[in-house]
């Protein structure tokens, strides 16, 4: 923060956002700042929120500081977006902060994540299966030039890190951020019971948010239950490592980001002229700048593909979404789905099993999920096994189908439905659905049926499409 900064210190009410406030309200004076206190309302927890919101509003008032306050629906906004309830509190809390900062010209939104947050996060990127992207863990400082490019964002099913770059939906039409010059998060070199001690010194009281303590929720069960054990049985410096882990990764990143700017290609196709004699670790970074630019998402079997592909060891690699990079001569195209033969089809899916649709290159399975991965589960993704058949059927869509995905009202013709999901037309006669006896109970790209759909009782059954010839 550089003297003269207007900072939007963002306020939740537990002790690490209130530790962040008083420490800045101490270093005022010294580092020439213009504080206020913005508190964002996820309306989840009935009265606890409002008293929240009221202690906040009450501590702002005390240090006479300017307040804000926002509130949203966020169960509805999970439901609507098939969104965890923490990934769609975190969306429409940066949304709203971005939106408070624009207005009244803040400079910067202050966030209160510390040692421990980072530490998680490392922890859980590394169970996901992360590179050193993933195990940059949170940024100190994240730059938000308003107008720059969205930066690219995934995240597990329910545990949004909150420090990880913003979404790319907080963006306007078009594709382009609307957000603050930058966010900084000045607590991630201290830990939770420095900021407990902290505030036990200055007799300054916070509110504890009891869904913390609820291991339901995988990061809180990576809190209280794998990082105590991993410490008291394999290394008790394990915190540390993490946090080094995570500056290192980052300083990677950084070095990494530099070269890849400087060997990208400008053209919509990727060069392939002295590509096999590069290193290794720079061939899967250009490859992935090169499909993520076409806002094709990737992992590291589909890089793997393509570097097959760019190295002459095959003619075509197919990736997420149906999409086909092509080696043409000493280029790789990205091409649209090549046009299914319009053929109808049935089969049986049997339930656990698998049915292959040959028209499509396509392999559906039905998985059984225990109950504790499906409590992780966006809802909306999972059909209650009590209600299913042995045996269901898998069939093309045929004109008149009519479908209730969960969270929708009524019936609706599945056409309708194609036009509103932007499905194009001359896909729509080979789409796979699947039907329990007369009822369709999924439809490939929706949720799940409503009468169908898992609400955490008896057997979870997820079914998933899968590329013939893919893992």
């Amino acid at each position: 923060m550089r003297p003269g900064d207007r900072v939007i210190v963002a306020v939740s009410g537990g002790a690490d956002s209130v530790a962040l406030l008083r420490i800045l309200l101490e270093l005022r004076p010294e580092l020439g700042l213009v504080l206020a206190v913005a508190h964002f309302n996820h309306q989840l927890r009935g009265d606890q929120s409002e008293a929240d919101e009221a202690f906040v509003a009450e501590l702002a008032k005390e240090h006479g500081l300017e307040f804000y306050s926002g509130r949203a629906q966020v169960r509805e906004h999970s439901l609507t977006n098939k969104l965890s309830l923490e990934a769609a509190a975190r969306e429409l809390r940066y949304r709203w902060l971005s939106e408070i900062g624009r207005e009244h010209r803040f400079d910067c939104i202050a966030t209160a994540h510390t040692g421990d947050d980072q530490v998680e996060t490392v922890l859980l990127k590394f169970l996901r299966g992360a590179g050193t992207k993933g195990l940059a863990g949170i940024y100190p400082v994240l730059n938000l030039n308003t107008g720059a490019e969205a930066p690219p964002f995934q995240e597990g099913p329910n545990d949004a890190p909150e420090g990880a770059p913003l979404p790319g939906n907080l963006a306007k039409p078009g594709g382009r951020l609307q957000a603050l010059c930058r966010i900084v998060r000045p607590l991630l070199c201290v830990s939770r019971d420095d900021v407990e001690a902290y505030l036990t010194s200055l007799n300054q009281s916070w509110r504890e948010d009891e869904t913390n303590l609820d291991r339901r929720f995988l990061r809180n069960r990576v809190r209280h239950e794998l990082l105590p054990l991993l410490e008291r049985e394999y290394n008790p410096s394990l915190r540390t490592v993490l946090q080094d882990l995570a500056e290192l990764a980052r300083g990677e990143e950084e070095y990494w980001e530099t070269v890849v700017q400087q060997n990208s290609a400008n053209a919509g196709d990727f060069p392939l002229r002295g590509f096999g004699e590069l290193p290794v670790a720079l061939q899967r970074r250009l490859l992935r700048r090169f499909v993520e630019q076409h806002g094709v998402r990737t992992d590291f079997r589909h890089i793997e593909k393509l570097r097959r592909c760019a190295l002459g060891e095959r003619s075509r690699a197919e990736l997420s979404g149906g999409r086909i990079v092509a080696r043409q001569n000493d280029r790789l195209r990205l091409c649209e789905p090549e046009p299914r033969v319009k053929e109808a089809y049935q089969f049986v899916l049997p339930v656990p099993g698998e049915a292959k649709i040959p028209a499509l290159g396509l392999t559906l399975r039905a998985m059984t999920v225990t109950v504790e991965f499906a409590r992780e589960s966006p809802t909306g993704t999972l059909l209650n096994g009590n209600l299913l058949n042995p045996e269901l059927t898998v069939r093309n869509w045929l004109p008149g189908d009519r479908f209730r995905p969960a969270h929708r009202r009524s019936d609706e013709k599945l056409k309708r439905i194609f036009t509103e999901q932007r499905i194009p037309p001359e896909q729509r006669s080979m789409w796979p659905v699947v039907l329990n006896g007369e009822d369709i109970v999924w439809v490939q790209g929706l949720p799940v049926a409503s009468a169908y759909r898992w609400t955490g009782d008896g057997d979870a059954v997820r079914i998933e499409s899968h590329v013939v010839g893919s893992s």
